[in-house]
């Protein structure tokens, strides 16, 4: 197996690792912060499916084969083998993670070691689709290179700024007392548009502003002054909007329904919200907004089913929009960002559109061209497009930790 070389003046390697697949991104470690461009990124996708692939910049998508007994392992093992040839000789200096949740006792990003780890490992059950993937890449490289800095980044750990009435669950007091609360996700998205949207809008966004992260999951984040006072997702990534295979906020009394008319054990539940709900689940054809745009003009089952999908996706939006709004007091700046978010045009103009009532309007022309700015010039609420950059995120605090005293 090839190592991986360190040095402290570097590139850092970002890993974001979920259930199928793995992102990596090479920045420059010579400079902080880091430029905002990686160097080079790539993907491995489709692990544990039939067609697993490797995806790099200014290369074409390549077939790959991995171990069917230890598929992760695998294409960690593959990453590692093209990090190496990438560097030409030069030594890393530091791996970043993302890792989903940092629970009560994690915000700020840490350096890990075998203790950390295993407090990071008894958050498993607070997030088990996507914490156990990050922990496996950081116990492989702990054990394998322990001289190798590695840095956890949380996607809980913007939204510390909370205030304890938007922390706290409706459920007896003695759960607070255990610490069942309202966390929030996506945050390493929503402090990147912190520092992102003051640079490019100014003083809106440094007033009362919504952030909708939509992608394959999806959430809102309320900010004041730059700082999260309110999020859609709560306890888990369920919360919130509808997505592409998740439910988003769900009456209770259907799951309890679930499970006790329906008969359907814990697991087979938790694949429904999870896997089955959302655009996928209502629609049965797809959990992207752009092929149910495509069958929506279709006059047969499948039309029907894809316009209902879509028509309850951007309902859930303009909802959770509206509930923010009214925390906020009233908006300045709205802001997509993520996959759909940044890419859709469609979705954008049916959200802004039913906003109507707050005085946002949309210049068509510069929504179609995913432009920064894509309200109107008489639009009383300012509406944007800013693409996020978690990957830059995770390498300044890579960095900054990386440099620090203790990580010498």
């Amino acid at each position: 197996m090839n190592p991986l070389p360190s040095a402290a003046d570097g590139p850092v390697i970002v890993l974001n690792c979920g259930s199928s697949s793995i992102k990596f991104a090479l920045f420059d470690g010579s400079r902080r912060p880091p430029p905002r461009i990686p160097e080079w990124r790539g993907a491995v996708q489709g692990i544990g499916g039939p067609t697993p692939a490797l995806h790099t910049d200014g290369a074409p998508d390549t077939a790959i084969a991995l171990d069917p007994a230890r598929p992760y392992h695998a294409a960690l093992e593959l990453i590692r083998a093209r990090v190496v040839e990438r560097l030409a000789g030069r030594r890393l200096r530091a791996v970043a993670h993302r890792v989903v949740h940092g629970g009560s006792q994690y915000f700020q990003p840490v350096r890990v070691d075998a203790a950390i780890l295993a407090d990071l490992q008894r958050l498993i059950p607070l997030a088990p689709l996507h914490q156990p993937f990050a922990l496996e890449a950081i116990e492989i490289l702990l054990r394998e290179r322990p001289d190798l800095p590695q840095v956890a980044c949380f996607d809980t750990g913007f939204h510390q700024s909370l205030p304890q009435v938007e922390q706290m669950l409706p459920l007896p007091y003695s759960a607070w007392q255990r610490g069942l609360r309202r966390y929030g996700f996506h945050g390493l998205s929503y402090e990147y548009l912190a520092q992102a949207l003051p640079e490019r809008h100014g003083a809106p966004a440094r007033g009362r502003v919504i952030a909708a992260h939509l992608g394959s999951g999806a959430s809102l984040c309320a900010l004041s002054d730059l700082r999260s006072v309110a999020t859609t997702m709560g306890f888990s990534a369920l919360d919130g909007l509808m997505m592409g295979t998740r439910c988003g906020s769900l009456d209770p009394g259907a799951v309890l329904h679930m499970m006790e008319i329906e008969k359907l054990s814990l697991a087979q539940v938790q694949r429904t919200l999870y896997h089955e709900s959302g655009l996928l689940g209502m629609s049965g054809l797809s959990s992207d907004p752009r092929v149910l745009l495509e069958y929506e003009a279709r006059d047969d089952a499948d039309g029907e089913r894809a316009r209902a999908a879509l028509a309850l996706y951007v309902r859930r939006l303009v909802r959770e929009i509206g509930a923010l709004v009214a925390v906020l007091g009233g908006l300045d700046l709205l802001v997509f960002t993520a996959g759909v978010g940044e890419h859709n045009t469609a979705i954008r103009a049916r959200a802004v559109a039913a906003l109507g009532f707050l005085g946002a309007r949309l210049d068509p022309r510069a929504n179609a061209a995913h432009a920064p700015l894509i309200s109107a010039a008489d639009s009383r609420v300012c509406v944007a497009v800013e693409p996020t950059n978690e990957e830059w995120v995770m390498a300044r605090h890579c960095l900054d930790l990386a440099a620090a005293p203790s990580a010498a």
